[in-house]
């Protein structure tokens, strides 16, 4: 489907700064970053999501958070945490982000603009129209007859394709996707390792990229970030850490 912002929303507020390095955390000097001793397994703290999830590899060392207060909003915010000596420690404010037009689901389906719930990997390969901002993983920049396949009936159905034939259905000319495709991330919705294979109509090009407009709109899907937050948020994910992204409303962010 289409990640271009749907319709035109409220500004979403001015994004703390982030604090982000490939180093260890840095402590945001806000109360809601404030680091705290772990809480119970299944349970979190609003100032530490990370601290009660329970689904994460035993691997992974990097964590984005991406809730809204309910499930009839799409207003979100997004927030970063490093483990570090077996603890989950902030490493990021909670920053300014969008979500779909029709809010969070469990059940997202192609087509329909929710952003699809869970606990999911960040893909192999970063993209975007300008140059790599500086990020660990590999980067493609984005050319002419580079698509996002978003063709149910394809058996290259949510894949990145360069071809000069659009893949049909809801595929996306990744190209000419400004300003929401100058840097993007692919979040592993319906594809591997969530999935063996794609399954057909369940959705696809599930991505964390920029706001298309300004000021913010909810996206078809996807998950949107002021330019500044998305670059910095790009440029900490380390691909060694094996990060994951868990989405949901915050009410059911116990489930993970």
């Amino acid at each position: 489907m289409k990640r271009r912002s749907l319709i035109a929303g409220a500004a979403a507020g001015l994004a703390a700064p982030v604090v982000v390095s490939g180093a260890a955390p840095a402590q945001a000097a806000t109360a809601t970053t404030t680091r705290r001793p772990p809480t119970q397994l299944g349970t979190y703290h609003p100032g530490n999501k990370a601290s009660g999830l329970t689904t994460l590899p035993a691997s992974t060392r990097q964590v984005i958070i991406v809730t809204a207060t309910n499930s009839n909003t799409s207003y979100a915010t997004l927030e970063t945490f490093a483990k570090v000596n077996r603890r989950w420690l902030p490493v990021s404010a909670a920053l300014p982000a969008r979500i779909g037009s029709q809010f969070f689901s469990d059940h997202h389906v192609e087509g329909v603009p929710t952003t699809p719930t869970g606990v999911y990997s960040i893909g192999p390969t970063m993209y975007g129209i300008a140059a790599d901002p500086g990020v660990r993983y590999p980067y493609h920049r984005l050319e002419v007859n580079d698509w996002w396949n978003e063709n149910p009936t394809s058996p290259a159905y949510n894949t990145f394709q360069h071809t000069a034939t659009n893949p049909g259905g809801y595929s996306e000319a990744l190209w000419k996707e400004t300003p929401a495709y100058t840097h993007f991330a692919v979040i592993t919705y319906n594809m591997a390792p969530n999935v063996a294979k794609p399954v057909p109509n369940a959705g696809s090009g599930i991505f964390l990229h920029e706001f298309s407009k300004t000021p913010s709109g909810p996206t078809a899907g996807c998950v949107s970030l002021s330019h500044g937050d998305l670059v910095s948020v790009l440029r900490w994910l380390d691909p060694a850490a094996q990060p994951r992204i868990v989405m949901c409303p915050l009410p059911s962010l116990g489930r993970y």
